[in-house]
């Protein structure tokens, strides 16, 4: 129903009023996806435990869609074992000027180049208020305005807000639209902000895990620093990996707008940083593998590359709810099958 009715509607439609519609039907109408799609899989199989929480399944949507804690309720409903929110900051922001979105239809990819737009993070806690029983990460960055030097402030403020109100936390330095915030992956500053997350962290009654999330395109040596960053910071783990600068490949007209490339380009690549992390780690630390997964075999290809939970984003909006059942879906027949 979804690929052959309402994301032909939807993708006529420019690709941010696309969004907001999307969410204003599943605030108002998402009782429907109960009556017109199958019910989500349910199975004590398909639970994991990873850095001490417990994942009813192991697909999660992953951040940049729920920005602002609107829908988590409704994602979690559709079938997603968590529901990553943000990137939040401190403050309100507008982001970049449109347009900023874009399709490449033909590579079934997304180019986006948003800048952490967001209502601010207290506007997210007061949604987040009315939670029950979804598991949430708190995906957490700089407002634009504030200078790399200044940046552990920012983290620090949402790490403290957000803190009684999220499961886990990512810290995102790896969006290619907020100018310099990459530079923050680099070694010295990397290790400067995760240790003053985790030193705030350990003063908490129940620390709670921090992820961080990075870009594909770092190199080996980059990848060999992070894993040794990890290990002397003792944060929980990694997602791997946000969006791309790469144009490798592509077909689309769109291909020439700047930001961040994520969908079936990103496929391969994002694989490839999970194997090598979990390898050359010796499988040390969880990862959450994302990253053009538009198929259950893609999602299979990441755990089985070394990844403990995977999201989705990109290929939740080519394939749909469907997406989530079908990966959950193979996992307990690969089960089976042992």
């Amino acid at each position: 129903m979804y690929k052959s009715l309402i994301r032909p509607f939807l993708f006529k439609l420019d690709p941010e009023k696309a969004h907001h519609l999307t969410f204003f039907m599943l605030k108002n109408f998402g009782w429907l996806a109960k009556v017109f799609l199958p019910k989500p899989i349910e199975d004590k199989r398909l639970e994991r435990e990873v850095f001490g929480l417990k994942f009813k399944n192991p697909v999660g949507l992953a951040a940049g869609l729920d920005k602002n804690a609107v829908a988590f309720k409704e994602f979690s409903d559709l079938g997603f074992g968590f529901v990553e929110i943000g990137t939040l900051t401190p403050k309100p922001q507008p982001g970049n000027p449109p347009k900023r979105l874009f399709r490449l239809i033909e590579d079934s990819g997304t180019i986006n180049r948003m800048g952490f737009n967001n209502e601010g993070v207290d506007a997210a806690i007061e949604r987040l208020k009315k939670n029950k029983n979804v598991l949430i990460g708190g995906n957490i960055g700089k407002n634009k305005v504030t200078p790399n030097e200044e940046a552990v402030n920012d983290y620090l403020i949402c790490f403290e807000k957000l803190f009684d109100y999220v499961d886990y936390f990512v810290v995102n330095v790896s969006s290619p639209n907020t100018p310099n915030l990459r530079e923050l992956q680099d070694r010295e500053p990397l290790t400067n902000l995760l240790g003053e997350l985790q030193n705030r962290n350990s003063k908490k009654e129940k620390p709670k895990p921090i992820l961080l999330k990075i870009a594909p395109d770092l190199t080996d040596e980059q990848l060999l620093d992070i894993i040794e960053i990890i290990k002397e910071t003792k944060i929980a783990g990694v997602i791997a990996t946000n969006t791309t600068l790469s144009r490798e490949h592509l077909k689309s007209e769109n291909k020439i707008e700047s930001g961040g490339l994520s969908g079936k380009p990103l496929t391969k690549r994002s694989t490839e940083v999970i194997k090598f992390l979990s390898e050359k780690s010796g499988n040390a630390f969880p990862i959450i593998g994302v990253g053009g997964i538009h198929t259950a075999e893609d999602a299979i290809e990441k755990l089985e590359a070394g990844a403990s939970l995977v999201q989705l984003y990109t290929g939740f909006i080519y394939e749909g709810p469907d997406l989530i059942r079908e990966i959950n879906q193979q996992i307990l027949e690969k089960l089976e099958s042992k």
